[in-house]
C-alpha cells in the first residue's frame, strides 16, 4: 500500500540543522559523531559544562554548541532529518488535538485546509503547540490556546485591528504574529477570516 503523503512540510529549522551537520566537518574537523565521542571522553559531565566548554575551548558559536552539548546527554536529534522531522509533526499535531482538546480537531483541519490553499508555496510546519504557516516567513499560525477556542494568529505588521481581528501587541514586540481571531467552531471560519489570512499571504509576498 502507497504511503499517504503528508499534509506538513519540513520546518525550515530542521534544514537549517541539516546544513549545519553537513559543514562541520569541514568547519571543525570532525563530524557530529566525532564531536560526541571527543565530549563524551574529554569534556566535562553536565550539558551546560559541555555546551560552555565546546564555546571557550573549541570555538563553537552558540547554536552549535547547544546541539551538540544536547546530543551529548542524549536530547535532541529526533529532527536531524526531513523524514524523521515529518513523522514527529504528525505525533506533534496528535498530540496537540488530544484529551480536552480533541472537539477542536474539526477547526484545525479546516483551517489547515485554508491555508494551504493560499498557494502552492505554502507549507505547514507543526512545533509541539502550534502550527504555523510558512510562505517565505511565517505568516500565519494555528493554535489551540484553550479546550475550547483555537487562536488563528496573522502576520500583518502595524495594521489597525477591527472587526473580530485582535491585535496581540506583537508588531511592537517584534514578533511575526501581530494579530489573532479566536474561533470556537467552524462556522466561525468566515469571509472576514479568509480576508486577513489573505492580507498576511499577500505581505509574505
Amino acid at each position: 500500500m502507497a504511503k499517504k503523503k503528508s499534509l506538513f512540510g519540513v520546518h525550515p529549522g530542521v534544514e537549517m540543522v541539516v546544513k549545519w551537520i553537513d559543514d562541520l566537518p569541514a568547519k571543525t574537523g570532525h563530524s557530529l559523531d566525532e564531536w560526541l565521542k571527543i565530549i563524551n571522553r574529554d569534556g566535562p559531565a553536565g550539558e551546560a559544562e559541555r555546551r560552555d566548554w565546546l564555546k571557550k575551548e573549541h570555538g563553537f558559536g552558540t547554536n552549535g554548541a547547544r546541539w551538540v552539548a544536547e546530543r551529548s546527554v542524549g536530547k535532541g536529534g529526533e529532527e536531524d532529518t526531513p523524514q524523521d522531522y515529518l513523522q514527529h509533526a504528525e505525533v506533534y499535531v496528535k498530540e496537540m488535538f488530544a484529551g480536552k482538546k480533541v472537539g477542536l480537531k474539526p477547526i484545525f483541519d479546516a483551517l489547515l485546509e485554508l491555508g494551504l490553499k493560499q498557494g502552492k508555496d505554502v507549507k505547514a510546519c507543526p512545533c509541539k503547540t502550534i502550527v504555523p504557516l510558512y510562505r517565505n516567513h511565517v505568516f500565519a499560525q494555528i493554535k489551540p490556546t484553550t479546550a475550547t477556542r483555537i487562536d488563528f494568529g496573522f502576520a500583518l505588521r502595524d495594521t489597525k485591528a477591527k472587526g473580530r481581528l485582535i491585535d496581540t501587541g506583537g508588531f511592537a514586540k517584534k514578533d511575526r504574529i501581530t494579530h489573532r481571531i479566536p474561533i470556537a467552531r467552524v462556522e466561525e471560519i468566515d469571509v472576514e477570516v479568509k480576508k486577513w489570512l489573505q492580507a498576511a499571504y499577500d505581505m509574505d509576498a
